[in-house]
């Protein structure tokens, strides 16, 4: 099963058990008024937590990301390799 996948049935699940239970009365299921009053914007409670989860993820890998100077190096070795080359074959930069 792809993350997407998962994904898509955690949201299905929770979605559906949200839904379940705010159309409680409909069903025969009876919450007290505390439980429905955090029950309604719940979703709404959720999508700002994974918001911040995102976010704080991309943070810390933007602050721990390391730079690889080998490939860096090789990289350029490469790039003027292919200059001389072209230059060779009669290319002008």
């Amino acid at each position: 099963m792809t993350k997407l996948a998962q994904w898509l049935w955690g949201l299905a699940l929770l979605g559906s058990t949200w839904a379940a239970l705010t159309m409680g009365p409909t069903l025969g299921l009876e919450l007290p008024l505390t439980c429905r009053e955090v029950l309604w914007p719940l979703p709404a409670y959720l999508l700002v937590t994974v918001g911040c989860f995102a976010l704080g993820t991309v943070g810390y890998r933007v602050a721990t990301f390391h730079d690889c100077e080998d490939a860096a190096l090789e990289l350029q070795t490469q790039i003027q390799e292919a200059r001389a080359d072209l230059v060779r074959k009669g290319l002008l930069f």
